[in-house]
């Protein structure tokens, strides 16, 4: 790891100022993937910019969506009593992220942005339909995941909050790869309050993806038995020494039902 320097601010506008005089300033929120990364020699920034000292945490639960500071670690989210009524399936999805000290550090300001194509937020991001509010505007969930660790966000730019709409149901499942407990394909649905759908790929291909002929056949009817006669096509998807494109093609129908499942 080479010599840095580290900066931790207070307030939003400062850590904008600091990122725009770094000549190679990197945000740091949890760390769990950048750290490792400076580690291995493979990221070396002249400047880190802390978020933990912006004190941006908390979920606030209204009558239509939820919101959710992007300070907020995932076993916040995970344990939080009102967004486990409002929202079960991103509570639980939140719960089953990595290990106990990965919940306890990461938040999901940082996992959003990184945009790991494994990572289980992104999922529950495009799934919902969430807006992600940022220091200077708010991004549709659509528009904000661009490719693989990429996203609409400019290099300054600090997410401050995540939106979620309150659906009628949802559900999120994955098939976890056993050693990093990253997702190998993971899919959120969620049923919206005037009966459409929305499915959600992670882990599947290079960055999350919403799964069309799905979505249209749970707009009919939100029950797993929609999904008869769906065949995913493997072209695109990942194929590694995990398993095969086509495996992973298996895996999107199967979690997806498990999903529809476990939708409340």
């Amino acid at each position: 790891m080479e010599n840095f320097n580290y900066h931790r601010p207070s307030k939003v506008a400062d850590a904008v100022k600091l990122m725009k005089k770094a000549k190679d300033g990197k945000f740091l929120s949890g760390g769990h993937t950048l750290v490792p990364t400076m580690k291995q020699g493979l990221a070396s920034p002249t400047d880190i910019i802390d978020l933990s000292g912006l004190k941006n945490a908390g979920v606030k639960v209204g009558a239509k969506s939820v919101v959710i500071q992007a300070g907020t670690t995932h076993a916040a989210v995970a344990s939080d009593k009102a967004l486990k009524k409002a929202i079960p399936g991103l509570a639980a999805l939140a719960g089953g992220i990595g290990d106990p000290h990965v919940r306890h550090k990461g938040t999901i300001g940082g996992s959003i942005a990184n945009n790991d194509p494994a990572a289980d937020y992104p999922a529950a991001c495009l799934g919902l339909g969430a807006t992600i509010h940022t220091d200077r505007r708010k991004i549709p969930a659509d528009k904000f995941f661009t490719g693989m660790f990429s996203t609409a966000l400019k290099d300054d730019e600090v997410i401050t909050a995540v939106e979620f709409p309150i659906p009628a149901k949802s559900g999120y499942a994955k098939f976890p790869n056993p050693a990093s407990l990253y997702a190998m394909v993971g899919v959120y649905v969620a049923q919206g309050k005037d009966g459409s759908a929305r499915v959600a790929v992670t882990g599947a291909g290079p960055g999350v993806f919403r799964q069309s002929d799905m979505e249209a056949a749970l707009g009919k009817s939100f029950k797993a038995d929609a999904l008869a006669g769906i065949s995913v096509k493997p072209r695109g998807l990942n194929s590694d020494l995990h398993g095969t494109a086509a495996y992973r093609a298996h895996l999107i129908s199967v979690m997806a039902k498990r999903a529809l499942a476990a939708a409340k």
